[in-house]
């Protein structure tokens, strides 16, 4: 599997690179950076220190992209992560510096020079997407696979109670995305709390493995621990972006999905990044029903997956 990964980097999309580096069969071919989490500059920099903590420096070029939203005044979640994304540890450098070419044309470039082959990660508001959609509408047909982390599914939001993160920092760019005839994958916020919330026996292995990656994990997730525990009652291991790419990557792991119509909200203030998904009405229903018409899927979206097996793919890539 050839896969490039969009990234916003701060705590677990780190832990997805891990993933995809530690994964046989996987290369991960570039890591593209989009607006986000945290400032532009330091996503770049905690990128390219986890391929380095991971033994891979040198190997995945990393590619700056988009730095603000299509249209929107930009957003964090430096009171998720911490001012630089990974609970404030303040990691030196790597060695390694970013490359010169724009994650837009670097993702244009691999992937239509490689036509069904390249698999995308798209853990980060998709600006980069859209923008490289925008730029060479043919790459749409040309990705094999684009795996989205982003929306809900009927569901409250981590950032609203009507929208999640990625979308809602870019939700004109999730539109044109999820609209533009990917073949698409949809992987929630709602299935990160179904599914994607490490269980504490695996938390306990994770603490007492005392590897240098396990040490990392450690470090990395003690902000999104302390804000779970404001936020939900008890510290929370999630991981929206690693299962992504963990399901991605094998899709064993995905027990239950949907092929459903998506779309996303774009002109209201107080649902902004809404993700409506539903079950397309057959010919016959939608004729009956004039609210909607009888349209094709446009998303596969996950509703469930093995949070056990995840939970030892996890396990594995921080023992390496």
């Amino acid at each position: 599997m050839r896969l490039i990964i969009d990234t916003d980097t701060a705590g677990d999309d780190a832990f997805s690179i891990l993933l995809a580096l530690k994964m046989p069969g996987v290369t991960l071919e570039a890591v593209t950076i989009c607006n986000g989490n945290v400032d532009f500059e330091q996503q770049i920099e905690n990128a390219l220190y986890t391929l380095e903590i991971a033994g891979h420096a040198g190997q995945v070029p990393v590619h700056p992209g988009c730095p603000l939203p299509l249209l929107r005044k930009p957003v964090d979640a430096t009171e998720f992560f911490g001012m630089d994304g990974m609970s404030d540890a303040n990691f030196p450098k790597s060695a390694q510096r970013p490359d010169a070419r724009h994650a837009v044309d670097a993702i244009i470039d691999l992937v239509m020079a490689n036509p069904g082959e390249i698999d995308i990660v798209a853990q980060a508001p998709l600006t980069n997407i859209a923008t490289a959609y925008a730029k060479e509408p043919r790459i749409a047909k040309a990705v094999r696979n684009l795996w989205i982390m982003g929306g809900t599914d009927n569901a409250i939001g981590n950032t609203t109670p009507a929208s999640e993160f990625n979308f809602y920092v870019d939700p004109e760019a999730a539109k044109m995305v999820i609209n533009a005839g990917f073949n698409v994958t949809l992987s929630t916020w709602t299935l990160t709390m179904k599914s994607g919330i490490l269980p504490a026996a695996a938390l306990r292995r994770i603490e007492t493995m005392d590897t240098p990656l396990a040490r990392f994990f450690m470090r990395v997730s003690q902000a999104p621990f302390n804000r779970t525990r404001i936020r939900y009652g008890s510290p929370l291991s999630t991981h929206p972006d690693s299962l992504t790419c963990a399901c991605a990557m094998d899709e064993t792991l995905i027990l239950e999905s949907a092929d459903c119509l998506v779309d996303v909200e774009t002109g209201s203030e107080l649902t902004r990044a809404y993700s409506s998904v539903c079950v397309p009405l057959g010919a016959e229903e939608a004729q009956a029903d004039k609210l909607w018409p009888a349209a094709k899927p446009n998303c596969r979206v996950i509703r469930r997956a093995d949070t056990d097996r995840f939970a030892e793919r996890m396990i594995a890539a921080l023992g390496a």
